[in-house]
């Protein structure tokens, strides 16, 4: 497996975790449930993802643009689920930030699926994709 699809696919969890999310209503168990995985999740995608995939294309010039977005947008995300932390999840502020965080995210993984992923396909070898992949997924596994 190379680290393209190893990432693509935690993106399908998160996209779907905030499809349920925004269904949700109230402060239910539920959507305590599906926000606590959804936290998770970011938190250990954005920290393996930083580490075994943008911080070797921080090496080369043709990404290292690309590289310091993604990391900044980690970042605004990061901002978010602070602020939906902070939110009574029963208010209507709270599902405007988790509306906000989905626009985010979406808008994120599709520009790292449709432009990023093309640029880091030119740049890392084969091998070297498919050893980010496995690093990636212990990372994942084992967080």
């Amino acid at each position: 497996m190379e680290i393209f699809q190893a990432i693509r696919k935690d993106h399908e969890k998160q996209r779907l975790l905030m499809k349920i999310l925004v269904e949700t209503s109230g402060d239910c168990e539920s959507r305590q449930d599906f926000f606590s995985q959804l936290k998770e999740e970011l938190k250990q995608h954005a920290k393996a993802e930083e580490r075994h995939f943008y911080s070797p294309l921080m090496e080369s010039n043709k990404t290292i643009e690309e590289s310091r977005h993604g990391i900044a947008e980690h970042h605004e995300i990061e901002e978010i689920v602070t602020k939906l932390e902070e939110t009574d999840m029963s208010s209507s502020a709270w599902l405007h930030y988790m509306k906000k965080l989905q626009e985010l995210v979406l808008h994120h993984l599709d520009e790292e699926e449709q432009t990023f992923f093309k640029h880091a396909d030119a740049v890392l070898g084969d091998k070297q994709k498919d050893e980010l992949a496995n690093d990636y997924e212990h990372e994942m596994k084992h967080h």
